[in-house]
């Protein structure tokens, strides 16, 4: 099979297309024919060896794909051959991928494969920062960093499903009408604006009780300026790099906390609520309350391409390779 692959780490150029071997379903698990592949950021730290789980050269990237169960390994009993699904899954910048079947979500009919795609990490995510990791409803104020991208903009809407008020922000007046299209009650250009200036004065000094950050050390210190009494930090990526150590008693004056989140936290411990989130969101699909906006698709050989364009920041909602 076709598959992009890695011999050292480095920037997008190492990412070659070449001929591997199809796996071999094991038991336990799924393999999957992709139709479609979720591109992450996480992926490009993978491939220049900075994130969490390091690549065992050569390697192949990649987290999720969506497409069609092609054999089912020993013991997986509630997923046919033929069925339509999304997988959170490694390597899946490849023609096939091999899954845990724990891992595996089916697709609604009305849901496509690149739709199916741009789901299981990013709008999981979304989700279960909002109403596993913190309590998202009516009455709240919830301000999401990097609102135009996948996360960002699955967060302004479930935010908004939820009954809360919702601000974000964006790098360019592009992405702040794009973020607008999708819910958002205010955008902040914080290329123009100091974005805890504007979020205290649209709180009249209260400031948000939950802040999404994705971006790290130029946003963390700012978003703890605009964060309420009891309110609620969740840092879920470092993509403008790491943040500065925190003195844990800074919070104490206005009672306020600051968390972690991985999805995989979710999807490994607690597969049952993986498919009833999953299941949420796809309802809310039906509904027309959650519209997963995809940025842009590539051929699976222009992976390297993908990456360009995400490191690029021009890039809004969800990139998608195509095999």
């Amino acid at each position: 099979m076709k598959a992009i692959v890695f011999a050292q780490t480095g920037g997008p150029e190492v990412l070659a297309l070449a001929e591997v071997p199809r796996p071999d379903v094991r038991p336990g698990m799924v393999l999957v024919k992709a139709h479609a592949i979720g591109v992450n950021f996480a992926d490009t730290r993978f491939r220049q060896g900075t994130y969490v789980a390091k690549p065992k050269l050569p390697d192949t990237p990649g987290m999720e794909a969506a497409g069609v169960v092609e054999a089912v390994g020993e013991g997986v009993t509630d997923l046919k051959v033929g069925a339509r699904v999304a997988a959170f899954t490694v390597k899946s910048y490849a023609e096939y991928c091999q899954a845990p079947a724990s891992m595996v979500i089916p697709l609604p009919d009305s849901v496509s494969f690149v739709e199916g795609a741009a789901f299981p990490i990013q709008v999981l995510t979304a989700y279960h920062m909002l109403h596993t990791a913190d309590s998202t409803g009516p009455g709240r104020t919830v301000l999401v960093h990097s609102a135009a991208g996948g996360v960002g903009l699955a967060a302004v809407q479930l935010a908004k499903a939820a009954g809360a008020r919702v601000f974000g922000t964006v790098s360019s007046d592009a992405k702040a009408r794009l973020v607008r299209e999708h819910g958002a009650d205010a955008v902040i250009n914080y290329a123009t604006e100091k974005f805890a200036d504007e979020v205290l004065r649209l709180t009249d000094g209260r400031g948000v009780d939950l802040v999404l950050d994705a971006v790290g050390k130029p946003t963390f210190e700012e978003g703890l300026r605009c964060l309420a009494p009891f309110g609620h930090l969740i840092l879920y990526g470092r993509a403008g790099g790491p943040t500065d150590p925190l003195n844990v008693a800074a919070l104490s004056p206005k009672s306020q906390k600051v968390s972690g989140f991985m999805v995989p936290t979710v999807t490994r411990n607690f597969p049952d609520k993986t498919r009833e989130s999953a299941e949420r969101c796809f309802a809310l699909m039906r509904e027309g309350k959650l519209r997963l906006h995809i940025g842009k698709t590539f051929p699976l050989a222009e992976a390297a391409d993908a990456h360009r364009y995400l490191e690029s920041r021009q890039s809004t909602g969800k990139l998608v390779l195509i095999p």
